[in-house]
């Protein structure tokens, strides 16, 4: 990457940083997706029970061999029946440690994801001892209005794709709500496939230092 580019771009990562340690989240920087593995390793513990929800984040930056490490019990949903996977998401809510990333993340420090199963979202928001949310630089965003639209255009169309839901924006490339010019965040369209069902915004944490957000200097993800 041009050096001057990055430069840019970690001034904006390091605002947001800034403002996620205000909102009571600790915050870490990844030049590049080769890092973040060392420092996920420095926030767990031996014995620790470790999973995630689904990201593609998580699968960019290589974590598999570190925690299929005997050191950690990992459950690796990706390994699992349907029926195993269900029950996952039950047991998420006691594990040491959670893992996922973040469909957006704003320039005051707030956290905004969407889900269909919303197995992902209710980790973040109770359960889980420790959060650890990564996200490449492209997850940023001005403003929660801006979240929504990344979302609808750039978050929810390729996972529909991934996942082969039978959605209007797998189609189109973009939430059907867009054609209106009145939309609203929850807007969207009637298939039962649908993944953008429940919303959760993390703001200002009451338990100080559980989410852990690492920003990488790359994009990565959805």
């Amino acid at each position: 990457m041009d050096t001057n580019k990055k430069t840019i771009i970690e001034k904006r990562i390091n605002k947001v940083g800034e403002n996620l340690k205000k909102n009571n989240m600790e915050f870490y920087y990844a030049p590049t997706s080769k890092d973040v593995s060392r420092i996920v390793e420095s926030l767990i513990k031996e014995g620790d029970v470790i999973t995630n929800g689904g990201t593609m984040t998580m699968k960019e930056c290589g974590l598999a061999e570190l925690l299929s490490s005997p050191k950690y019990n990992y459950l690796d949903r990706s390994k699992m029946t349907p029926e195993e996977v269900s029950e996952l998401y039950i047991r998420s809510f006691s594990a040491d440690v959670y893992i996922s990333s973040s469909n957006a993340i704003t320039e005051d420090g707030v956290l905004y994801n969407v889900d269909g199963n919303s197995n992902r979202i209710a980790a973040i928001a109770y359960g889980p001892k420790s959060v650890i949310i990564i996200a490449g630089y492209n997850k940023i965003v001005r403003d929660l209005h801006e979240a929504e639209i990344r979302v609808k255009t750039m978050a929810a169309p390729p996972n529909c794709i991934r996942l082969d839901c039978a959605t209007y924006c797998k189609e189109k490339g973009e939430c059907v709500s867009l054609s209106r010019s009145d939309h609203q965040m929850s807007d969207g369209c009637s298939s039962d496939s649908r993944i953008c069902c429940n919303y959760l915004i993390s703001a200002h944490q009451r338990h100080k230092g559980r989410i852990k957000v690492i920003i990488v200097g790359e994009e990565l993800g959805y």
